[in-house]
C-alpha cells in the first residue's frame, strides 16, 4: 500500500499566493490536520512494521518511540532523522517527518545535512550514515549519552567504533 500522493510545499505556496482570498486556498483542502504520530502511523502501516521493529531499525529507544506515538514526546532533529532511516523514508518523506516534528529540514548547503541527504537517497541505514558522517569528520546521528537511543541497536556501539560493512536495508522499498 502506497501513501497518498501529497503536493510539495512549493506547489502549495504558489497556489496560496495566487489565490484571491485565504478562503479560496483553504477551500481547496490542501492543509493538513495531522500530527507527527499520525504520519508515523501511516508510514508504519505502509511499511508493514510495528513500533518495536521501528525502534530496532532506527536505534531510537523503544520507550521513547512509544511516547512519540502516544503524543507524550517529540523527537529532536537527529532522533527524527533516525526514525526516518528506520522507516526507509524517501527524502520527501523525511522532510515531511522533520516538519511535523517541529525541527529544521535537511538543507543541502549544510555539509552534515548534505551527507545525510546523500545517505537517504542511497538507501542506507542510520548506522551506515553514521559511518559516513564519522568518516567525513561530522557529528554522528547516534549519540547515546544525550539522546533517547538504544545502545544495543547500533551495530558499532559496543565494538570499539569499528565500521561494519553492509548497512544497507534489504528488501525495503
Amino acid at each position: 500500500m502506497a501513501l497518498p500522493e501529497e503536493r510539495l510545499t512549493e506547489d502549495l505556496l504558489k497556489r496560496l499566493l495566487e489565490a484571491e482570498t485565504p478562503e479560496a486556498y483553504l477551500d481547496q483542502g490542501e492543509t493538513l490536520g495531522r500530527d507527527l504520530a499520525d504520519y508515523l502511523r501511516e508510514l508504519l502501516a505502509d511499511r508493514g512494521i510495528n513500533r518495536s521493529e521501528l525502534a530496532r531499525r532506527s536505534g531510537v529507544n523503544g520507550t521513547f518511540v512509544y511516547d512519540i506515538f502516544n503524543g507524550k514526546s517529540l523527537p529532536r532533529r537527529d532522533n527524527s532523522i533516525m526514525l526516518a532511516f528506520g522507516l526507509s523514508c524517501s527524502l520527501i518523506e523525511t522532510q515531511r517527518l522533520l516538519r511535523l516534528a517541529g525541527v529544521s529540514e535537511l538543507w543541502p548547503k549544510r555539509r552534515r545535512d548534505a551527507i545525510i541527504i546523500w545517505c537517504i537517497e542511497h538507501g542506507m541505514t542510520y548506522a551506515a550514515c553514521d559511518d559516513e558522517l564519522a568518516r567525513l569528520g561530522e557529528r554522528t546521528l547516534f549519540h547515546p549519552e544525550k539522546d533517547n537511543v538504544s545502545t544495543s541497536a547500533h551495530p558499532t556501539a559496543n565494538k570499539g567504533g569499528a565500521a561494519i560493512e553492509g548497512h544497507r536495508m534489504k528488501g525495503l522499498g
